[in-house]
């Protein structure tokens, strides 16, 4: 009974548009028309239907538009310009330096790589123009791109003090791949005797000049910089190591010739 009820009294007068088909039974085909046109729905703000407010805020802002787009430039951009601090906050922190030589040669390798193949032409170019330009003021003795064990001018000093003077340590190089070069070229007992002692006197003599020109490379440093705070052994050293050197294969280049008075 009340399931008949609800068909013929509730059902209707809820939904009007369903109407009892024959024998008292409502048509399940037949669907309800739904106006949802003044309906909000959820995530669909932009297809709400216009308002008249907007359509005159549109047509001002198209009319606008056309008005500019008869005028020479742009039109203005309705707000301040940003400054220098803002700007650099906007694009990001920047890179610090390298610290290292590996890592300054990672990132140059990583801006290579977005280069076209005429722009790494022309990098390379103006790199090994650059390089050049610096081992040429490097080798002419300037301060600023010498290695930091040349640094100062007490170093230069003793450089000057060690191309001075004709130095026996120079020969030690020649004469060691000399009497290597005779030792595998000759398969003689008897002259591998000879060649081993007079390997042995070759670096006995070569240690004696080098503890000679030591000294005396520390005698004139006192004398012409009585401030010096480096240790005599450092200086001997560095004096030595350039004298075993051969005079045109020394960096830096000699500034003095030999036989001149280094003062």
């Amino acid at each position: 009974m009340c399931g008949v009820l609800r068909q013929r009294y509730l059902v209707p007068a809820l939904f009007p548009s369903l109407s009892p088909g024959p024998a008292g039974r409502f048509d399940r085909r037949r669907r309800p028309e739904v106006n949802l046109t003044g309906v909000n729905l959820l995530g669909r703000k932009k297809d709400n239907a216009r308002t008249p407010e907007s359509d005159v805020s549109e047509d001002t802002a198209e009319t606008g538009r056309e008005g500019d787009s008869g005028k020479s430039g742009t039109a203005p951009k309705g707000r301040p310009t940003p400054k220098r601090s803002e700007a650099t906050r906007k694009r990001g922190p920047v890179a610090p330096a390298p610290m290292t030589t590996s890592e300054a040669r990672k990132r140059r390798k990583e801006s290579r790589s977005k280069l076209s193949r005429e722009e790494r032409k022309a990098d390379k170019v103006t790199r090994r123009a650059d390089m050049s330009a610096r081992r040429e003021k490097m080798m002419a003795g300037d301060d600023a791109y010498l290695l930091p064990r040349d640094k100062g001018p007490v170093r230069r000093f003793v450089r000057d003090v060690v191309d001075s003077r004709r130095n026996v340590l120079g020969l030690f190089m020649p004469a060691a791949l000399v009497l290597i070069f005779v030792m595998l070229s000759v398969p003689s007992l008897a002259v591998q005797q000879l060649i081993s002692p007079a390997m042995l006197v070759l670096v006995l003599i070569m240690v004696i000049d080098g503890f000679i020109l030591g000294r005396k490379a520390n005698r004139l440093v006192d004398e012409k910089f009585p401030d010096n705070t480096e240790s005599g052994w450092k200086l001997g050293f560095y004096a030595a190591s350039r004298a075993s050197q051969l005079r045109r294969m020394r960096a830096p280049r000699p500034q003095v010739e030999r036989g001149n008075r280094v003062s």
